[in-house]
């Protein structure tokens, strides 16, 4: 983490094809995949980054590479992000606006130093919403993924299947200030 540095965006025109090459190394062996093609994430991103409350961390080498992003915005009641859950979730996510992060990712040869988890506090630090969540692939790393999010305070609220080429995701759910400082 020292050899890193974070830093907050909010207009994905800034940024966009910095998320872009790090996406490529990020997802590098399932670009082959129709959910994860390059094309898919950038059609992705250009419409969260349009949407209410767009932001995002991105990781940095010291030369200035990014080797890491979380990105997220808001999500108000009756939002598509809700509306496409398997079931209702708890009704403290969806009585007021609050936080999704759509993505979280790590370079390889960064991964395992704690940095996705310095860039989703960092995104979570001076948000205004009660609540966040977030979807995963409950296979990915035969369960790691969902297992590390879990350690960071998260519990399965539902899940949703956003495309037909996507796999089915659980969604994961939690306050953004964990310590009742609200």
């Amino acid at each position: 983490m020292d050899q890193t540095k974070l830093k907050h965006h909010t207009d994905l025109k800034d940024v966009r094809e910095h998320l872009i090459v790090a996406y490529t190394s990020v997802r590098g062996d399932l670009l082959h995949l129709p959910n994860y093609r390059v094309e898919a994430f950038t059609e992705r991103l250009h419409r969260h980054g349009e949407d209410p409350g767009w932001e995002a961390v991105i990781a940095y080498t010291l030369d200035g590479q990014p080797i890491g992003y979380a990105y997220a915005n808001t999500v108000e009641p009756g939002n598509r992000w809700w509306t496409r859950m398997d079931a209702p979730v708890p009704a403290e996510y969806t009585e007021s606006a609050s936080l999704a992060i759509k993505e979280i990712g790590v370079v390889p040869t960064w991964r395992g130093q704690g940095l996705a988890q310095a860039m989703h506090d960092d995104l979570l630090q001076h948000r205004q919403e009660d609540f966040v969540s977030l979807l995963v692939n409950p296979a990915a790393g035969d369960g790691k993924v969902q297992r590390l999010y879990e350690g960071w305070g998260y519990t399965r609220i539902g899940s949703q299947q956003p495309s037909p080429e996507s796999p089915p995701l659980a969604c994961l759910g939690r306050p953004v200030d964990q310590t009742g400082r609200r």
